[in-house]
């Protein structure tokens, strides 16, 4: 009899890594503008605030997944959310911008335990048999989060003006988040004992190190992508209007990209979802760098989230089926590092090569990387995930 994913547990599961989400990037679209009109913050300050987020997280990550395999994983997730949602909170009562930029480095370090300890949580509760197509759905969690929330906060801020009821909003779904973490009916599952010697594999999963190298590569191009888009949009590709635009077709695609991978990664077949991925991916950046016209930039916005919805949950399952039951909270941690770690250089470096060149360079560099992480999948990642994947568990 084939095993049930849609359990109850599952979707208590992915409603919660949803609202999670959601809450998250309910905010993004109007922290800039918060943080200039309330508090008269320079851009170059408001970008140092909200990039704390992103260095805390990534901080926080190599002991988050310990803790993850070492603590009971349900209750530390209920904990982690719990701190994650006073947050938003916190941002209603902050006064002034120092102890604003606190609360959102050490938001950052919430966030960053929040996301190994949920979806650790929801792996633990797929079937083996099932877990590379449970890991692509629940990917959804935060593509529909994505695709739903940039417009809808703009929406509530537009009709309202008024900075409180977005927090607001944030915190009522951080809170129905927490119930449906509490609902989760997960199974008990064996931690690492105390008594072992502390060793950098209890922090990083050493055995995914080479696949790690090969996402943070990956990872380098969707930093400049999101970031730098609209400015691509509107001073290179000559768009007025628009570039908004952009960022709901691409969450289309991350959506639509459920549904094309479904049945590869439901029969394990990882290699092929990169592979073709990563070809799109590249077909993908060659459309949008080089033919500069509207529809080209929206075409490639749609393939683009197409090619990102294979390569990124597919990576994760990788990591996942590396890692024995006890090491999942590492590998999930190890994943996420290795990601924010190419998007973050990529932000930075992308800002960089723009400001010494332009915006086409820097996306051609980010399309280098793609291809030279393509390269070394096909000629080290692929054959070294077949000879270590580990048997269902």
């Amino acid at each position: 009899m084939k095993d049930k994913l849609l359990t109850p547990a599952y979707i208590w599961s992915f409603l919660s890594s949803f609202l999670m989400f959601f809450s998250f990037y309910f905010l993004l679209p109007i922290l800039p503008l918060y943080l200039i009109n309330q508090f008269h913050a320079g851009k170059s300050l408001v970008g140092i605030i909200l990039s704390s987020y992103t260095i805390t997280a990534l901080f926080i990550r190599p002991f988050g997944g310990y803790l993850v395999d070492s603590l009971p994983r349900k209750w530390l997730l209920i904990v982690c959310y719990c701190l994650f949602v006073a947050f938003f909170g916190g941002y209603i009562l902050a006064t002034t911008l120092f102890v604003f930029a606190i609360l959102r480095a050490l938001h950052g370090m919430a966030f960053g335990m929040v996301t190994i300890s949920s979806s650790t949580v929801a792996i633990d509760v797929m079937p083996a048999s099932r877990r590379n197509e449970g890991i692509g759905y629940y990917a959804l969690s935060t593509n529909l989060a994505m695709a739903v929330d940039p417009t809808a906060s703009l929406f509530l801020f537009d009709s309202f003006r008024n900075y409180t009821y977005v927090f607001m909003t944030s915190l009522m779904a951080g809170i129905l988040g927490i119930i449906c973490a509490v609902m989760i009916q997960t199974v008990r599952v064996p931690v690492r004992k105390n008594r072992e010697p502390i060793s950098l594999d209890r922090f990083f999963l050493v055995k995914g190190l080479p696949c790690a190298l090969i996402f943070t590569l990956i990872s380098f191009s969707y930093g400049i992508l999101t970031t730098y888009v609209a400015i691509y949009g509107t001073d290179e590709v000559g768009l007025i209007t628009g570039t908004g635009i952009f960022f709901a077709i691409f969450s289309v695609g991350l959506v639509s990209s459920r549904l094309l991978a479904a049945g590869l990664m439901k029969a394990g077949k990882l290699n092929k979802v990169i592979r073709i991925g990563i070809l799109l991916m590249v077909l993908s950046y060659g459309i949008f760098i080089f033919l500069k016209t509207a529809l080209s930039f929206y075409l490639s916005a749609f393939t683009l989230g197409i090619s990102y919805g294979y390569v990124f949950p597919a990576f994760q399952a990788v990591f996942i089926n590396l890692a024995t039951h006890n090491q999942r909270g590492t590998a999930n941690s190890s994943y996420y590092i290795s990601g924010d770690l190419g998007i973050g250089i990529g932000v930075l470096a992308g800002g960089y090569i723009a400001e010494l060149s332009n915006y086409t360079t820097a996306y051609v560099t980010g399309l280098g990387l793609v291809i030279l992480g393509g390269v070394l999948y096909q000629v080290i990642g692929a054959g070294y995930y077949e000879r270590n994947k580990l048997t269902e568990q």
